[in-house]
């Protein structure tokens, strides 16, 4: 399996997972909410549904257009800080699957 199946593989167990956990939206943000220049359109979306409704569409895009991938990529901080008062665990898969997709972007991925 090459890089861009397991990302593509990871993006799947994230969807499973955020969908468990009811963090997965049936509904998009307001168009507004799409014009966010800020990092992780954190003035205008959820963590969730930045990664929901932005990240994890432009992953499968980029890897269907077998462009060059992002490198020394990093999401997993952000969430473990939004998640950070998880007391009772519920998050720990979910962070688990964020940390190992960051991994597949410590160096740069050329599309297939």
């Amino acid at each position: 399996m090459n890089i861009e199946q397991r990302i593509l593989e990871k993006l799947e167990h994230l969807e499973a997972e955020m969908k468990a956990q009811s963090l997965w939206d049936e509904v998009p943000p307001s168009s507004e909410a799409f014009e966010s220049v800020e990092p992780f359109a954190i003035d205008k979306m959820e963590a969730a549904q930045w990664l929901q409704w932005i990240l994890i569409p432009r992953l499968n895009e980029m890897i269907d257009q077998g462009v060059t991938l992002p490198s020394n990529f990093a999401i997993a901080p952000y969430f473990e800080e939004v998640y950070k008062d998880d007391e009772d665990g519920k998050f720990i898969a979910f962070l688990d699957h964020l940390r190992e997709l960051d991994s597949y972007f410590q160096f740069t991925v050329t599309g297939g």
